[in-house]
């Protein structure tokens, strides 16, 4: 019994390995292209666009209000990596459904390069907000002995992430398998639609996860700059 799609090998030449991770991860993100190809190659400006398009528009407000919440600022500004992230797991998660799938996001390979992803976009969006200065400076803050914690936490909490996601979704393919073995009518039926619920909760979770670690950076350092100027003027 397969545990993760990492123990599928499909070629191997030496070192060069091409399991059923990598196949079913590039399978999810042609499929992804080619829908937003097909939906956005007849974009129309008319009161009544197709129905492909309004289903497109619904899917990028609705993500674009849940940034908004969870961030309360601009949700432009994180929407195309949130996005992002949200489509390819809910996708590869959804997709478990067919027969035959396995869901890349059952790979710790993967969630870790998701979570990878995020442990990179965190300073890359705060040094956007801020510059390399100012956001190195929050390391430091209140007082250079936070270093440590503050590089600790960071990296915890990406290993948090990918373990999440992967511990959620390898369980899941895990259980239905036993239960195909043991009643392989019922139980798997009842256990794939709970896995679609759970697949899309933890896309959902993991993509909230990810912009509350990014946009929470940003509004500390505004919080801190907003403070420094009322902070240097002298009481009378």
């Amino acid at each position: 019994m397969e545990i993760t799609p990492d123990q599928i090998v499909y070629w191997q030449s030496g070192p060069v390995v091409i399991n059923a991770t990598l196949v079913f991860s590039w399978l999810v993100m042609a499929l992804l292209a080619a829908c937003g190809w097909a939906v956005t190659r007849r974009l129309s400006s008319a009161p009544s666009p197709g129905r492909l398009q309004n289903l497109l528009e619904a899917l990028v407000e609705t993500i674009r209000g849940q940034i908004r919440e969870a961030a309360h600022e601009n949700a432009d500004r994180y929407l195309p990596f949130i996005g992002t992230l949200f489509l390819f797991i809910v996708t590869s998660n959804v997709l478990t459904i067919v027969p035959g799938f396995q869901p890349p996001t059952g790979s710790l390979s993967t969630t870790a390069a998701l979570a990878a992803c995020v442990f990179v976009a965190v300073p890359v969006f705060g040094i956007a907000e801020s510059g390399v200065r100012g956001y190195l400076r929050h390391y430091l803050q209140p007082t250079p002995l936070m270093l440590p914690f503050h590089v600790v936490s960071e990296l915890s909490r990406t290993i948090a992430l990918a373990v999440r996601l992967f511990g959620n979704i390898a369980s899941g393919t895990l259980i239905v398998a036993i239960l195909v073995s043991v009643a392989p009518f019922f139980f798997p039926v009842l256990m794939k639609l709970l896995g679609l619920l759970i697949g899309v909760i933890q896309a959902y979770v993991f993509a909230i996860l990810a912009l509350i670690y990014i946009a929470s950076g940003a509004q500390a350092r505004n919080e801190r700059r907003a403070a420094e100027p009322a902070a240097a003027v002298p009481k009378e």
